[in-house]
């Protein structure tokens, strides 16, 4: 037995995340404009860690416990923008070539288009630009991640001046597609307003021109404090996020290093990461690069219409009190969901309604049901979120038009976050009065297109009784304390019995496997970071329990370490669809439990949040979920293996093997063709 447990460092494990979706651009029998999408994933990922990571890391008292983390994050990202670059020219620039689309990256603007783009930036641009020059009186906040020219001015008598041009990319496109000979040009913003600088600064000799960006700390500094204006103070809060401090300047390499200290020093950047990026930066753009058929996309896998026990002409509600339900995005259609608020909606039975909202999509029509709920009369409560990172303001949106409309809104008290997913109905009816959703990620029509997730629809009344208590006790707008003791029997909730649940749980199978009984848990998780939870793992692999792990991005667990964890295996899946879903298999002597939920084994998951998993108690339901759970530790196309050392080994082989969202669409669309047909 080790005196010590080893952990990875989490931010490190997160990078290694990251690296994992760079290979995904790299892999050239992903799609190419795919391949193009992994690119501004982990670039807009990359954005994310500055905001929300970086700080973190550069706090005095963190760098003075772990400076090595800081380094080394440092240098693995490093390492991967020069893979990033090298696939960007050497791999995609070159395969876009061969479909008559010139990517302009680091070369200018061609001279056969120039004219065209002349005309673009007096037609278009130059409206929005808004040159600085730099002087100690100058007045001047670079924005987060804002794109700025810093211009070098030589004036005449050897004068020279630093300026800023703001490059408007949030007005415009980033992009000018170009099309002359039927070959298509696609040029940056940038390199049209380089070009054309000249006009903005007519007096000077030369010029030279440097992108750069700075990048500002996420956090939002809310006290513990409540009341009605809540809402309005967050919303003051949002603008003040912009104007944070800077955690990171990148700079176009060339920009000479006195101009680039006057930057620093100037703006009092001395505390960010000053960073040599490429030429061009928020390559998160890419997203949107206009490139036309017959560029190469994934196929087409069309969701799955319908699911067993409810067609068009039958109430969902009444097929509810038949079976449970459950549906699996995005392999089948989202529609069956939205149906339950539509139903709650109109039934002229249900009285209340209860739901959380994490993240509200854009246009939501859950939050459109649920506004035509009240005003039918019924009394609809809705827990919406305002600390979901970077959704803050659809959020506020949404939770305002809500209210206006006879919507009661809560919002949790800002010392805890509700993040779990759960939606109830509260119906006239003697016997059966619930009715109600659990899901693993959020009531979100938008996002359910590409993100796996699992929703189970039920009228199992103790579960949903519980949940109605869940409710009642998050309306009074508190943080749980040990005197708030609700005997929770089926659901798992946070900040009161999850922790405890999953221990047992695992004690459980430690206590099988030393009677000589069968053992072995299986759990998917975004991320695992919480360390009793690892802890207990690890002792559970010392117990000879055969420990499966599928954890997408953080991964603090160790595998394969003699002493430690032996036992245990950690997978990882990227893939066309982001896996988010949660699921907990304990085999228990052979006969399984499965839970699924909101939850991570994260520290804000386990300490911070109200979390809610719950049992799936539908045989034929858990079968159907361990089938899947299988298909997955079964790829060997997009998943990999996590060694001991935090690479991602590759489980290809020369045969074809088993990609499990392919497979999982498979089954599901199968189930559904073998329905119609009865």
């Amino acid at each position: 037995m080790m005196e010590k447990y080893r952990y990875f460092n989490r931010d490190i494990s997160w990078l290694s995340f990251n690296g994992r979706v760079l290979q995904e651009a790299a892999n050239e029998a992903v799609p190419l404009m795919e391949r193009i999408r992994f690119l501004s994933i982990f670039s807009s990922n990359l954005d994310e860690f500055y905001r929300v990571r970086m700080p973190y890391l550069q706090k005095k008292e963190i760098l003075d416990r772990n400076e090595d983390a800081y380094s080394k994050a440092g240098t693995i990202i490093n390492k991967q923008q020069d893979e990033f670059g090298r696939i960007l020219s050497e791999s995609i620039i070159p395969s876009l070539s061969q479909l008559g689309v010139h990517f302009c990256y680091k070369n200018g603007i061609p001279g056969n288009i120039a004219n065209v783009a002349d005309d673009y930036f007096f037609a278009q641009v130059a409206g929005f630009l808004q040159p600085v020059v730099l002087k100690k009186s100058t007045l001047f906040f670079p924005e987060n991640n804002q794109l700025y020219l810093v211009v070098i001015l030589q004036y005449p008598a050897d004068k020279e001046r630093i300026a800023l041009v703001n490059i408007p990319a949030g007005n415009l496109s980033r992009f000018l597609k170009i099309t002359r000979e039927k070959q298509d040009y696609i040029i940056f913003l940038e390199d049209i307003i380089k070009r054309n600088l000249k006009s903005l600064f007519p007096r000077v000799i030369s010029m030279q021109s440097f992108n750069i960006k700075v990048t500002r700390d996420a956090e939002l500094d809310m006290m513990d404090e409540d009341g009605d204006d809540i809402a309005e103070k967050f919303e003051k809060q949002l603008i003040k996020r912009e104007l944070g401090f800077a955690t990171r300047l990148l700079f176009e390499p060339g920009l000479p290093l006195r101009h680039l200290q006057n930057i620093i020093s100037f703006f009092d950047l001395k505390s960010a990461s000053v960073v040599q990026g490429g030429r061009y930066h928020n390559l998160k753009d890419l997203a949107s690069l206009p490139v036309s058929p017959p560029a190469e996309t994934y196929p087409k896998w069309p969701a799955a219409e319908g699911i067993e026990g409810v067609n068009e002409h039958t109430s969902l509600f009444d097929s509810l009190l038949e079976r449970d339900l459950m549906v699996h995005a995005p392999y089948q259609s989202y529609d069956t969901i939205l149906r339950f608020f539509n139903e709650a909606a109109i039934n002229p039975q249900v009285e209340e309604i209860y739901t959380t909202m994490y993240r509200v999509a854009h246009d939501s029509k859950i939050a459109f049901a649920l506004i035509s709920a009240a005003k039918n009369g019924k009394k609809v409560t809705v827990l919406v979120e305002l600390k979901a990172r970077f959704d803050e303001a659809n959020n506020i949106r949404w939770a305002k038009k809500m209210k206006s409309a006879g919507v009661k809104i809560v919002h949790s008290v800002n010392a805890l976050k509700v993040h779990a997913k759960l939606a109830l109905v509260k119906r006239k009816h003697a016997s059966c009065p619930y009715l109600g959703l659990l899901a693993t990620g959020n009531l979100n029509e938008g996002t359910a297109r590409f993100y796996t997730d699992h929703i189970l629809l039920t009228a199992h009344q103790p579960m949903l009784l519980e949940a109605e208590t869940l409710f009642r006790f998050l309306s009074k707008k508190k943080k749980p304390d040990s005197s708030d003791i609700i005997a929770f029997q089926h659901l798992l909730v946070a900040q009161f019995n999850l922790q405890t649940k999953f221990l047992q749980l695992i004690d459980r199978e430690i206590a099988h496997a030393k009677s000589g009984r069968e053992a072995g848990i299986t759990i998917k998780l975004n991320n695992l970071e919480e360390e009793i939870l690892v802890n207990k793992l690890y002792e559970a692999s010392n117990a000879g329990i055969n420990i499966r792990l599928i954890v997408r991005s953080v991964c603090r667990i160790v595998p394969g370490v003699m002493g430690q964890s032996e036992n245990i295996t950690v997978k990882r899946i990227v893939d066309r669809y982001l896996e988010h879903g949660r699921v907990f298999i304990f085999h228990n002597n052979g006969q399984p439990e499965l839970f699924m939920g909101s939850a991570d084994w994260m520290n804000r998951n386990i300490y911070r949040r109200i979390e809610v998993c719950f049992p799936i108690y539908s045989e034929k339901l858990k079968a159907k979920m361990m089938d899947i759970i299988e298909l997955q530790w079964q790829d060997t196309e997009q998943a990999v293996l996590i060694d001991s050392d935090l690479n991602n080994i590759s489980l290809k082989t020369d045969n074809k093997g088993i990609r499990s969202q392919e497979e999982i669409y498979r089954l599901l669309s199968k189930d559904i063709a073998e329905l119609k047909t009865h």
